[in-house]
């Protein structure tokens, strides 16, 4: 039977949680680090992309709408990352739609959810879902700790690329620039709500369990923008990954 854990310990086992399942093992994001991807291939993650992390600022107002009073310090890192996202300098919709313009597409198709694939739809749907529905601090957990915090590794690894093989200035990069910045705070902000107000077994058990569902989720949507866009053109073999 679980038992209540303390903070160390159920740091550890959030971040065990997630580990093994990051979105940097997706042939995608290989392809991408290893400089392998085209501008269109590029262009066709930035259309599906923008339906995932657009809405970022709605669904935190989900959870904002659901977190008690008292949770005063969460809410006050809410509300400072939703002004962020739309209102802090740039709104990061539009430098994500500055690279996707630089990658040879337009803000019409990034725009237009018709170009978003079935997986990025469900993403973008569970997304939703968890903000809604589920207890505040398991909604952090999920999309805080689950998904946002693995940002800045994701693209540690592939901003250099887009630099020194795909010659992007850096003024078409900064949506990656920021993110990496950005989402580390965000994520471990996210990482002390979970850790304060997880306070009970049933609250920690459902935290683990989201976060690594958060984390899976991440993964298919990475997987499945190879499948979709880049499989026709790029084996698996020459990424040295077994079908």
């Amino acid at each position: 039977m679980a038992q209540l854990m303390n903070r160390d310990e159920f740091r550890t086992a959030l971040e065990e949680a997630i580990k093994g399942k990051s979105a940097n093992k997706a042939p995608f994001s290989v392809a991408w680090a290893s400089g392998k991807l085209s501008r269109d291939h590029l262009a066709r993650w930035a259309e599906n992309h923008y339906h995932y992390v657009g809405p970022f600022a709605d669904y935190l107002a989900y959870i904002y709408a659901n977190t008690p009073d008292t949770y005063t310090e969460a809410k006050d890192f809410l509300l400072q990352n939703m002004y962020e996202e739309e209102l802090g300098g740039d709104r990061h919709t539009d430098l994500l739609i500055r690279f996707a313009e630089a990658c040879g597409t337009t803000r019409e198709r990034v725009e237009n959810p018709d170009n978003m694939s079935p997986t990025t739809r469900g993403l973008q749907s569970w997304c939703y879902a968890v903000a809604m529905r589920e207890h505040p601090v398991v909604a952090v957990a999920a999309l805080v700790v689950g998904l946002e915090s693995q940002v800045p590794s994701i693209y540690r690894k592939q901003t250099p690329t887009l630099r020194e093989k795909y010659g992007f200035t850096d003024e078409e990069v900064e949506f990656f620039d920021l993110h990496i910045v950005s989402d580390e705070i965000h994520g471990e902000r996210g990482y002390q709500i979970v850790l304060e107000h997880a306070d009970t077994v049933e609250l920690q058990q459902r935290c683990l369990k989201i976060c690594e569902i958060g984390a899976q989720m991440r993964l298919l949507y990475t997987t499945a923008l190879y499948y979709d866009y880049v499989a026709g053109d790029l084996p698996l073999a020459e990424l040295d990954m077994a079908a």
